[in-house]
């Protein structure tokens, strides 16, 4: 590590060129280290300390290893399985006595016949699958040194770089976005060097050969899986491109020997065209994108993916400020990270966040699962599906605030395929109308039951999902996505119109049967037992949504006055939330919380984040009740739920204890006892890898520097005492407001530059003064905002439990200001 090559990886960091030798170090590019994870040893056998890249379609990790890299491949539609559908047809009939033992405190009788005759008798979701990998076995000699390997965020791509027997090797590898391949680029920095052999394996039932172009082709369909027939076939294609040396061939593999680099291309293609057709070619889909990314040279192709990725990565800045602890190996810093401010690390995991999202959700692929596009794995945990209970959605909370809208597409185009499947699950088991699904779907958009009552007895995921379709229009404005957007979000509130039904004890329009995820009351006679009615989080989910729809339904001006008062009547016969006997918001509908339960699950505290029905200075005891709650739950629990807690820190305007819970979340997986953290390589661990709690935390950032669901663009609302000075670009509010720049210092803005995309009225709320640019319009707020974006639903008052006791939240003081905008201007504000 003493040598000036050395020096110059660690300090300014390197750009590969792919040429025979290595430039001299003045002409090698700077980039900037804070964009980077990069280490000093390769990750071995370890999956989470492999590097991910991804194009949205095709995801690959770069282990790195000298002798023998491993890059394992997925492609988005490789699922087990074929289209299935996985209904209960008992549960209709079943339905009224289920109803009738909950209202009668018979749970665990309402909970084994619901696992009979609710929960699916067929499949319980099929399973994301690896491609397989691609092996290349190298040949050069000696103990490999000076070794050096990262992911640069700035450009999509991962390096390695290393010395052996006194050659220095490098690698440069990408998926590209624009050729939707993966590319290899191998060099040497003398003549001759180059010798490795290329294979693909794969342990899906497969046939591989070498065709007569010289290239590995490896065809196969995936597995089989609970009684669904797997038959979604692929097709990959390996092509070597070399520069001097010889090339040959065996039954499966591709031989290159004393080269002086060389160029590999892989391909996959599937049959699907989407959850219901397998009709495509996926030889012909592989064979296309080979011959597109292999056409270009390699210059070229490396430009236009770097060109397609920064359009989107560069919309965002963060500048939490600097750390003596940034020239460190990124696991050296995770390692140190709890005991020492590194801000630095802060802004590289945000930026990390949003990089997984546009690497692993592109608009016309699918959507983000449980792990991305990234697994290594036959049988996956949870089988990679789409939990749509928390983790789906967590997936997708930085999409809109962190400039990445076109990310959010395949996620609404998984809404929009489970609301057309959905619609036969709510008339087979519910008699409803509308269209519903439950806590899990997958490639193949199941909408029923699975895994059992204790988990899978919840029909609330396409009404969480169908918020995401109204809060990008909130961020957009996009009034034509909204008119397409609105039957689907209109399908889930007519399930619920009719599903919904008059508990005995008040009257109320309840959930039943339901459960608060994956939770149960922690008192005598409940053991294993979860099934419920009215859960906190279903009626704030059934809330949001009615409110939601009745806010749509007047923008599009839609005239169906007979639809829209049964909306408004029913959400205005719903539970109120309710404030229990420990001062806490009540999970359940009745006071059954218990102040040392530390489930991982915050469910009821919904209607704070990501919902708008909790806020700060609007009901006093319902906000000190919910946060009561959240420190009854702890801080330290799996990596996802580490991730929700900062961005509920951050609601509370708590900053301090928001930073805490980042930390705990950046801690080395085994450090937090009884709890998750992350891995080497930056991935969530819940454990094992999710990737949800990568996304989560990424959103909580953003939110303790920008808030926009309270009436106002409130900013620096959450602002931890170790980032008093910072900078951030690119940020995305509701209502179409754009942060082109935010300087604080002290915790004091000093520079401020907004853009407003959409126009109306700006409303300011800031901690502390500052002064419009000439000809800016800068007022002191009162009353209402009028800008339709910024609107805040009237909710019932809680009920409060008499043994309830309040100590009053100390309420900081803001600066709230309104300034009119013309849609496409740029304001400016100092201190």
């Amino acid at each position: 590590m003493k040598n000036r090559y050395n020096a110059i990886i660690f300090k300014i960091g390197i750009l590969i060129l792919p040429v025979l030798f290595f430039p001299e170090t003045e002409a090698w590019s700077q980039s900037n280290t804070n964009l980077k994870l990069w280490y000093n040893k390769p990750a071995g056998s370890t999956w989470t300390d492999a590097l991910p890249l991804g194009n949205g379609f095709l995801g690959a990790m770069v282990y790195g290893n000298p002798d023998k890299e491993i890059i394992p491949i997925n492609e988005g539609t490789v699922w087990s399985g074929s289209p299935n559908r996985n209904d209960n047809p008992d549960a209709l009939k079943a339905l009224p006595e289920i109803r009738k033992l909950l209202f009668e405190g018979k749970y665990a009788e309402a909970q084994k016949l619901a696992g009979n005759t609710m929960i699916s008798k067929t499949s319980h979701g099929m399973k994301f699958q690896p491609v397989g990998n691609l092996n290349l076995d190298f040949k050069q000699q000696g103990h490999p040194n000076q070794y050096y390997r990262e992911l640069n965020m700035e450009d999509a791509v991962a390096r390695v770089i290393y010395e052996a027997d006194g050659v220095r090797f490098a690698r440069e590898i990408f998926t590209s976005f624009t050729d939707k391949a993966v590319v290899i680029r191998l060099t040497a920095d003398k003549p001759g060097r180059l010798s490795f052999s290329a294979s693909f394996s794969s342990l899906h039932k497969s046939v591989r050969k070498i065709d007569p172009q010289g290239r590995i082709v490896l065809s196969g369909t995936t597995s089989d899986h609970e009684g669904v027939k797997g038959k979604v076939n692929f097709s990959a294609l390996v092509k070597v491109f070399t520069e001097g040396g010889s090339k040959s061939v065996n039954d499966s593999s591709i031989n290159v020997n004393a080269a002086n680099s060389a160029t590999i291309y892989v391909s996959v293609g599937t049959n699907f065209n989407s959850y219901k057709n397998l009709e495509g070619n996926a030889a012909a889909r592989a064979e296309d994108m080979l011959r597109s990314a292999s056409s270009k040279p390699y210059q070229q192709l490396l430009k236009q993916h770097i060109e397609h990725y920064q359009k989107y990565f560069k919309r965002v800045s963060l500048d939490l400020g600097t750390s003596p602890s940034a020239s460190e190996a990124t696991d050296v810093r995770l390692r140190g990270f709890a005991a020492r401010n590194d801000p630095q690390l802060v802004s590289l995991y945000f930026q990390f966040g949003r990089y997984l999202l546009i690497s692993s959700s592109a608009p016309g692929g699918q959507a983000a699962n449980l792990q991305g596009i990234w697994n290594g794995s036959m049988n996956p945990p949870w089988d990679s599906k789409y939990t749509i209970n928390i983790n789906t959605e967590m997936n997708y909370w930085p999409a809109e605030n962190t400039n990445l809208s076109e990310m959010h597409e395949p996620l609404v185009s998984l809404i929009r395929d489970l609301s057309e499947t959905g619609k036969e699950t709510a008339r087979v088991m519910y008699g409803a109308g509308g269209w519903v699904a439950h806590h899990n779907t997958d490639i193949w958009r199941i909408t029923g039951p699975v895994d059992g009552v204790y988990w899978g007895m919840w029909p609330m995921g396409g009404a969480w999902l169908s918020d995401h379709l109204w809060e990008k229009y909130l961020y957009t404005g996009d009034s034509k996505f909204l008119l397409t957007a609105f039957p689907v979000m209109r399908g889930a509130a007519e399930f619920f119109l009719d599903h919904l039904v008059a508990e005995p004890k008040h009257g109320w329009l309840v959930v039943a049967p339901g459960i608060s995820p994956e939770n149960e009351p922690k008192r005598p006679g409940f053991n294993g037992i979860s099934l419920t009615y009215g859960a906190t989080m279903d009626n704030q989910i059934v809330f949001g949504l009615f409110s939601d729809v009745l806010r749509a339904a007047e923008v599009l001006k839609v005239k169906d006055p007979a639809f829209i008062k049964r909306v408004r009547d029913a959400r205005g016969k719903l539970p109120p939330m309710q404030i229990g006997k420990y001062s806490q918001l009540q999970e359940w509908l009745e006071d059954w919380d218990d102040p040392n339960d530390k489930h991982r699950h915050i469910s009821h505290l919904y209607g704070l984040f990501p919902g708008k029905q909790i806020i700060s200075g609007r009901s006093p005891q319902l906000f000190e009740a919910a946060r009561n709650s959240l420190v009854y739950r702890g801080d330290v629990s799996t990596g996802w739920s580490m991730g929700w807690k900062v961005n509920m820190w951050a609601r509370f305007l708590d900053g301090d204890r928001a930073y805490q819970l980042i930390k705990s979340q950046l801690t080395p997986l085994g450090v937090n006892k009884d709890g998750g953290g992350t891995y080497n390589n930056l991935f969530d661990a819940h454990p094992p890898f999710q990737i949800d709690g990568n996304f989560g935390c990424t959103a909580g950032i953003a939110e303790m520097l920008m808030q926009s669901h309270t009436g106002s663009l409130h900013l620096l609302p959450a602002l931890p005492g170790d980032w008093k000075n910072g900078n951030v670009k690119g940020l995305k509010a509701r209502g179409g407001f754009e942060i082109v720049e935010m300087v604080w210092q002290l915790s004091r803005i000093r520079k401020l530059v907004i853009k407003s995309n959409l126009g109306g009225n700006l409303r300011l709320k800031v901690p502390n003064s500052l002064k419009g640019a000439p000809g800016t319009i800068l007022k002191n707020a009162a009353g209402n905002n009028d800008n339709p974006f910024y609107y805040i639903d009237e909710i019932e008052k809680p009920l409060v439990s008499p043994e309830a006791k309040f100590r009053g939240l100390a309420q900081t003081e803001y600066t709230v200001y309104d300034v009119p905008t013309i849609k496409g201007r740029v304001y400016s504000f100092t201190n």
